[in-house]
């Protein structure tokens, strides 16, 4: 096994997760098969119970684990399939060991961070590495190592410990360290400053490792003298220096990584062999730029200051709007600024977050928890029903489309989820019986359920290519109440999908609407580059005017649409023109609404 792992130095926030996927993939590319492991030194089990705003999206694996985003980058990016254990805390670590302790484990001894933490560190990396996540059987070539947070920080010192034990136990030729910092340019004078690169690499010597590749996080390309002098300084061949400055789309990351020989330097580090094959990911990242006729999604959600908290159905959006040969523009609008009390304390507000969502294409209303803001999506599940305009609402949005539907429709003016009224009268959203009301952490709905297709003719089956289940991952405490689904269904709500009880709701749809879909799962966190989420896909071709065509054309059951379909083979459905120029942000993604760009 050989591994690779890759830290940060200076600021957080440079981007490790996306240059530890990038690397990954060029080494699949390579003809290798790569596994990944994020380590966060937080002492939080794992990222269950973090707010959104603090950590971004909480990303769920098929088996339940809830992780770190960056799991979802390496997902996307990699194509594979992680588990929880792929992602160590602090938290885990110490619980291991506290657990061993009392059983007896350590047979009187001393407990101590070296070495016992420092062991089940290292015990943790080896176990995991070799676990199959690729659907191959054996284990991987190469893993890649995150370590979260920077050098420095005092939480992370035992995994450092650890991994420099862990270098100089698995030999030279097995281990190579990649270093990602920071080379600011000072507007005052607009030279590259090394100084605090410099500074980073001594401090990771001074804890005992050495990096064989400085990936050098800046605007612009390194100058050559910069890298002569970081050479000089961090005792770093030049050609191990390499340049992460800013590019049009994410997907150009590991371009940029290919045309600087980085993987060369990672292969020789390493002593292996190979050339990366990124044909069809250049096609990608090229196409994700020469899109230039928009399609316009108000995301209408609680945490919209910050983009990280919705990143993988940006993501998903971003699949399924390349698929349909269209520019991704998302407007921002914070739930709460469409409720009337908004109207009386900030009108501006009211009047520009309504002027937004009046102005989209597609309206998609993403999870959530807690009451803020409820209201306001109800509002825009609403307007999205009764203009005819494209809805997904995914777990509390398809909860809100059932609220918004039993008091429009069914003239039950007080209902509710009774997660947010426990007293209503009619309360078509309901505690699930097996959560817990007293332990937060863990005791969701979590990970890969089974969906049942209950109508064949419905547009979800169909997007699915007509198969007679699914499997997508989920994460909730509340579901819609099976004693009012008959109620539903005859008043014109039809709940196309449920799980394997039949009284559990997964999938409803509007039949007379154009699209008007909400999924209890998240199809976001299966949706990959090439292979869009069905639902998805069907939002953005329904914006775009392509959902006729896409299920006239039999693409979903031609293509097998079980986590979606290829993008390539979809492409055809757009107008195929191509825009002389097409500059964009690093997501590809284009954001509006309270200043929050991706």
């Amino acid at each position: 096994m050989k591994y690779v792992l890759v830290t940060g130095g200076v600021v957080s926030g440079l981007g490790k997760g996306v240059t530890a996927s990038s690397i990954g993939l060029i080494l699949k590319a390579c003809g290798l098969r790569v596994t990944s492991i994020k380590i966060d030194p937080y002492l939080n089990t794992d990222a269950g119970t973090m707010s959104p705003f603090e950590h971004g999206e909480v990303f769920v694996l098929d088996d339940g684990g809830e992780v770190d985003l960056d799991l979802g980058n390496y997902e996307r990016f990699l194509d594979i399939k992680l588990t929880r254990d792929n992602n160590i805390t602090t938290g885990k670590i110490y619980q291991s060991v506290t657990d061993k302790e009392r059983k007896g484990d350590y047979l009187g001894k001393t407990v101590q961070v070296v070495p016992h933490i420092t062991d089940a560190i290292q015990e943790w990396i080896e176990r995991v590495a070799v676990i199959p996540v690729d659907g191959e059987d054996g284990p991987a070539d190469v893993c890649v190592i995150e370590l979260g947070g920077t050098i420095g920080d005092i939480e992370s010192m035992p995994f450092i410990e650890a991994l420099g034990q862990f270098s100089y136990r698995v030999g030279a030729g097995n281990f190579c360290l990649i270093h990602v910092s920071l080379v600011p340019v000072l507007n005052v004078v607009g030279e590259q400053k090394t100084k605090p690169t410099q500074h980073s690499v001594r401090g990771l010597r001074s804890l005992g490792l050495t990096p064989n590749i400085i990936a050098c996080r800046s605007t612009t390309a390194l100058e050559d003298n910069v890298k002569e002098k970081l050479s000089r300084f961090c005792h770093v061949p030049v050609d191990n220096i390499i340049t992460l400055y800013d590019v049009s789309n994410i997907w150009r990351v590991p371009l940029l990584l290919r045309d600087q020989k980085a993987h060369e330097a990672i292969l020789k580090v390493l002593n292996l062999e190979g050339e990366p094959a990124l044909g069809e990911w250049t096609s990608r990242a090229e196409l994700c730029d020469m899109l230039h006729e928009p399609v316009r999604v108000a995301m209408v959600g609680k945490y919209t200051g910050l983009s990280d908290s919705y990143l993988s159905v940006l993501k998903a959006l971003l699949h399924s709007s390349v698929a349909c040969r269209r520019k991704l523009i998302v407007d921002w609008v914070p739930a709460s600024d469409l409720e009337d009390e908004t109207a009386k304390e900030n009108p501006e507000n009211y009047r520009s977050s309504w002027n937004l969502l009046k102005g989209s294409d597609a309206v998609l209303v993403p999870g959530g928890f807690g009451d803020r803001g409820v209201e306001g999506k109800i509002l825009a599940a609403k307007y999205a029903r009764e203009n005819r305009i494209p809805f997904l609402g995914i777990c509390l949005g398809m909860q809100i489309a059932v609220i918004e539907y039993a008091r429009s429709v069914l003239g039950l003016q007080d209902a509710n989820s009774t997660e947010f009224d426990p007293n209503t009268q009619n309360p078509c959203v309901i505690f699930m019986p097996e959560g817990s009301k007293t332990h937060m952490g863990g005791t969701m709905r979590l990970g890969s359920r089974r969906t049942y297709f209950q109508v064949r003719d419905s547009k979800s089956a169909k997007l699915y290519g007509n198969q007679s289940f699914l499997d997508e991952r989920h994460r909730h405490r509340y579901e819609v109440n099976p004693d009012m689904v008959q109620q539903f269904e005859d008043a014109g709500l039809s709940f196309t999908g449920k799980d394997e009880s039949g009284r559990r709701m997964e999938i409803v749809e509007l039949p007379n609407h154009p699209y008007f879909i909400g999924v209890q799962f998240h199809p976001e966190f299966k949706s990959r580059p090439g292979k869009p989420s069905a639902v998805f896909l069907g939002l953005i071709a329904a914006a775009c005017g392509q959902l006729e065509s896409l299920l006239k054309k039999g693409e979903a059951a031609t293509n097998g649409f079980s986590n979606g379909t290829s993008a390539e083979n979809v492409h055809r459905l757009g107008n195929g023109t191509t825009p002389a120029n097409g500059n964009g942000s690093f997501d590809g993604i284009y954001c509006n609404g309270n200043g929050v760009h991706v």
